[in-house]
């Protein structure tokens, strides 16, 4: 009898590594093919800027308070404050000690749109690589040119504040294996190219829907809350519903929120306040067009109430 009990025990031990095995398996760091960063040319620094903006980098990655060319100078921002912990943003500036300086397209690329460190490591999502996924190689390359022309600073941002289990980074794999994607986030058919260019903004270096859309417990996007607003993560009021369906911008046409992102103004000549200051200034530094294209979206996207 003993011996089937262990032949029983030694089975289940077989099956449980056999088990763990496949979970890190299909959980390990994905970087990109070489190739996708392989022949891209020299990067477009202008457009490299307008992706700076559009991507909101200073807002996390510049000193808190920073103004004019201050924000231009990465060391790592204020903390990100959350269920699971704070966040610390990282050091990006061109420094190649303590920066980014010293990676290569590729490294920067994988951090940007598979969420992988230079290292091989599994990146938080508080690094809203899940939206970044949807960035074109290009722009990733164009970004990238931008931010090494950039002041360098030796300043050596503070290691993230995590407990159990939320510091261990092998749990991130099966966060990825539930929600990252970088497939749409909406289906529209029959869209403009104008409304098709706004989808790629929001949804990818607008990272909009990061804090616009609502989470479960595991922090991934609720299904079918696509930009329907939620409690702030750092648990002081709420992010506002930016569907069609919202009572705050609902009514607003895309003349008045193409304006608002150029101006901070309302259609009522109320001020922009919040956090969204720091994304109405990045919002301003955008040509027309994109902001015209941010607003066709936000006006295409299925109302939510």
């Amino acid at each position: 009898m003993a011996s089937i009990w262990l032949k029983g025990l030694g089975g289940l031990a077989v099956l449980g590594v056999a088990g763990f095995g496949a979970f890190l398996w299909v959980t390990a760091p994905e970087r990109q093919d070489a190739s996708v960063w392989a022949n891209l040319g020299d990067p477009d620094l202008a457009h490299g800027r307008e992706v700076f903006f559009a991507g909101g980098c200073a807002s996390c990655h510049a000193p808190a308070g920073a103004e004019g060319d201050a924000r231009l100078v990465l060391p790592g921002g204020a903390p990100i404050k959350s269920d699971f912990g704070t966040f610390h943003p990282p050091n990006i500036s061109s420094d190649p000690d303590v920066g980014i300086g010293a990676w290569t397209l590729a490294e920067f690329g994988d951090a940007m749109t598979r969420g992988v460190g230079r290292s091989g490591e599994h990146l938080y999502p508080s690094f809203p690589y899940g939206s970044y996924a949807r960035m074109t190689p290009q722009d990733v390359n164009d970004l990238y040119g931008f931010l090494k022309t950039l002041p360098a600073s030796d300043k050596v941002a503070p290691a993230h504040e995590l407990g159990f289990p939320f510091n261990q980074r092998l749990a991130l794999g099966g966060w990825k294996f539930l929600y990252f994607s970088a497939a749409p986030r909406v289906e529209l058919t029959d869209a403009s190219d104008l409304v098709k260019r706004g989808q790629y903004l929001v949804e990818g270096p607008g990272h909009c829907g990061e804090c616009h859309t609502p989470r479960d417990a595991l922090g991934g996007f609720k299904s079918g809350q696509w930009l329907a607003g939620g409690p702030n993560p750092e648990g002081k009021g709420t992010i506002p519903n930016i569907t069609p369906g919202s009572k705050s911008i609902g009514s607003w046409s895309a003349g008045d929120i193409a304006a608002y992102l150029e101006t901070g103004f309302t259609p009522d000549f109320d001020s922009v306040g919040g956090t969204m200051v720091e994304v109405q200034k990045n919002m301003a530094q955008l040509p027309a067009s994109d902001r015209e294209a941010i607003a066709a979206y936000l006006k295409a996207v299925p109302a939510v109430q």
